[in-house]
């Protein structure tokens, strides 16, 4: 993988991928041990809602100064360095792939910033000691964001602010977004293409905040 600033966030350096990295060699599989399936390698991409996150986050630093920030399913680590480079107290990246685990630590180094580095799925449990969750396009697949509503409903009850970047797709909970910015950027993870596109970041709030909306 190559190192090259981010379209649309060359404050932030990450190793992308390019034609030549072969990465389709992590999608095979090395035997028949009956080994998890592996992961599509998206933490090589700077997918559109992690780019939209990270560009609102270092235009508006004061969002995490000196606060407790959790980047949720990281992926390559790029929104929790935008929350390191803005002056956030403590920066933790969650993520479950250990390829994804590899290339945070990498991409970390190349920023020169401190990011505590979580491995496993922080939503199956409590809320962490946090004060801002930052949730860059985790509602790629329905099954994915069915995960992640229990647990960002539980950040919210803990008085966990949750702000989640989304370039539109199919199972993004519109209902219960309060939309703050938006940003034209790439989405080069998400189909291939590198024309930037329209790409939002979101306030995520309480259903019965909801409710009281209707």
């Amino acid at each position: 993988m190559r190192l090259a600033p981010v379209p649309s966030v060359p404050e932030i350096r990450l190793y992308q991928a390019h034609p030549g990295s072969g990465l389709r060699r992590l999608l095979e599989p090395d035997d028949d041990s009956g080994a998890a399936e592996p992961q599509p390698p998206y933490w090589a991409y700077a997918w559109a809602g992690g780019a939209v996150l990270a560009r609102y986050v270092l235009d508006r630093p004061s969002i995490v100064a000196g606060k407790r920030v959790l980047d949720l399913g990281a992926g390559s680590g790029l929104v929790g360095i935008a929350a390191a480079k803005a002056g956030a107290r403590a920066v933790t990246a969650a993520e479950i792939d250990r390829n994804g685990l590899a290339a945070i630590r990498l991409n970390v180094q190349a920023n020169g910033v401190a990011i505590q580095i979580r491995d496993g799925d922080v939503t199956a449990g409590a809320p962490p000691a946090v004060d801002l969750v930052l949730a860059g396009d985790v509602f790629y697949a329905r099954d994915v964001g069915q995960r992640m509503m229990p647990f960002l409903d539980r950040c919210l009850a803990a008085g966990i602010d949750v702000l989640v970047g989304d370039p539109g797709r199919a199972w993004l909970p519109r209902p219960r977004l309060c939309l703050l910015g938006e940003y034209h950027v790439p989405d080069v993870g998400g189909n291939g293409g590198s024309e930037p596109k329209p790409s939002a970041v979101f306030a995520l709030v309480a259903e019965n905040v909801r409710a009281v909306q209707r």
